[in-house]
């Protein structure tokens, strides 16, 4: 039986994360920037100006919403976590340096897709019945789209309630645990006989403190979030940083590799990486794996924020996938490709190849550092999913369900200290694709609404 599910979840992942997937989200991303004459490059100095602006001032959001900033940072909070540590790693080692040059070009056609994903979650949000702010594409495709295309909604609320157990709970919870046990065990705190007793003990913690925070509300997610996010990334970046002016001298070098390699991948891996599909097929599924571009979830969030201006909150799906990729992804991939540490070309590697890199430039005691951030990463995405799948239970099931929902989800933490997760890791990762589908039908029957909507923003902007 076992054997039946991990062949049947093996070809529909192989199909949702495959070259015609691949098409559909680059597709749909390019469709979106020729609509609004690459409006994501066009209007990036005015998206920075607008996203980083609103977020110094300190306002209270109404009941029952975000600050744009709390919004935002609950975005970033499921999206900034381990696919910018491991994923980057995993992308370099299978598709050699030219991946990271296709994660730029899915993030440049990513920001697009994010602004039409935002713009939409906001312009079609509903209030719900605790009086919250509740948005996403179940809600863009429901008040924006003929009936017929409904079942969409569904589908999409149904795949994403599937997927935030294991991609949002139980393998972010291994990543604690994981981190903290490797942490450990390299002081020689932790004897091996009770590695499975602490995990237990990080489980039970860890589902009380995400119960606490979810069943808070959105305030307590917002406040928890904004205070978190800007924590860890500055963390993570200035560690980076201190790597890449250590091997200042490389860079150059580095970045010469990782455009020879997305042309000519076996000429700066060896010839161990000969394909050049296999290097665009990783830049560009873990560039959208990390960034979330074409999954519509960051949506969710935004659909919280206490605005008025559909466009105007947009931008910050730009900003986000500007901070996400280009800057927290390229960061991941100096550090590896700087720092010198032997990369086995061909072969799976995860976040240890990143650690790697850190601790050949710091020594040891920075694993400890690299534990913190990757906890920080883990966890704000448990945060962050939490509140996606209530939202998607919400859709299909009515406010009652959010409670026992949240419980659940609470719960499948435990699971995730204690058990190996191979089979659920990848379950996960085909459910998260198949939202893409129902996602991207909708972005794209919707496009008009987005360029009319930016249309109007800048009239009355410049009027």
């Amino acid at each position: 039986m076992l054997s039946t599910i991990e062949a049947v979840n093996s070809v529909v992942n192989n199909f949702i994360w495959g070259v015609p997937a691949m098409i559909c989200i680059i597709g749909v991303g390019l469709y979106l920037s020729i609509r609004t004459r690459f409006l994501q490059i066009r209007k990036f100095p005015y998206s920075m100006k607008v996203t980083l602006g609103r977020m110094m001032k300190k306002k209270e959001a109404s009941d029952g919403a975000l600050t744009p900033f709390q919004a935002v940072c609950t975005a970033l909070a499921a999206t900034v976590g381990t696919g910018n540590v491991a994923g980057v790693a995993g992308a370099i080692a299978i598709g050699g340096p030219g991946a990271v040059f296709w994660m730029w070009v899915s993030a440049l056609l990513g920001m697009c897709t994010k602004f039409a994903e935002v713009t939409l979650a906001v312009h079609f949000r509903e209030t719900n019945a605790q009086g919250d702010l509740v948005g996403g594409p179940m809600y863009y495709i429901k008040n924006g789209l003929d009936k017929k295309w409904h079942f969409l909604a569904y589908l999409f609320a149904a795949f994403g309630v599937l997927a935030v157990f294991g991609t949002g709970n139980a393998t972010q919870v291994n990543t604690i645990t994981t981190a903290i046990d490797s942490a450990l065990s390299s002081f020689n705190i932790l004897p091996a006989d009770a590695v499975k007793l602490v995990n237990l003990i990080i489980g039970v913690a860890l589902a009380i403190i995400i119960a606490l925070i979810l069943i808070g509300g959105i305030k307590r997610i917002g406040n928890v979030t904004s205070k978190l996010v800007p924590f860890m990334a500055i963390m993570y970046i200035v560690l980076a940083l201190g790597v890449i002016f250590f091997h200042i001298k490389d860079v150059p070098a580095v970045f010469a590799s990782i455009i020879e390699g997305a042309f000519h991948p076996a000429s700066v891996t060896g010839g161990v990486v000969g394909s050049f599909f296999m290097s665009m097929k990783k830049g560009v599924s873990r560039g959208i794996f990390s960034n979330e571009a074409g999954l519509g979830t960051g949506s969710i969030a935004h659909a919280c924020a206490d605005t008025k201006k559909p466009v105007k909150q947009g931008f910050f799906g730009i900003f986000e996938v500007f901070v996400d990729t280009i800057i927290i992804c390229t960061m991941t991939a100096l550090v590896i490709l700087c720092s010198g540490v032997p990369v086995n070309y061909g072969e799976a590697a995860g976040a240890e190849l990143t650690i790697s890199g850190f601790t050949a430039v710091y020594g040891n005691w920075v694993s400890i550092f690299t534990a913190v951030a990757m906890c920080c990463f883990a966890f704000s995405t448990i945060i962050g999913w939490g509140l996606y799948g209530t939202r998607c239970i919400e859709f299909l099931f009515g406010s009652r369900s959010n409670m026992p929902f949240m419980v659940l989800y609470s719960l499948t933490a435990i699971v995730g200290a204690t058990m190996n997760l191979g089979l659920m890791w990848s379950i996960a990762e085909t459910f998260n694709g198949l939202m893409v589908i129902p996602n991207l039908i909708a972005v794209f029957l919707l496009s008009g609404v987005v360029v009319k909507l930016t249309k109007e923003y800048f009239a009355k902007e410049n009027g």
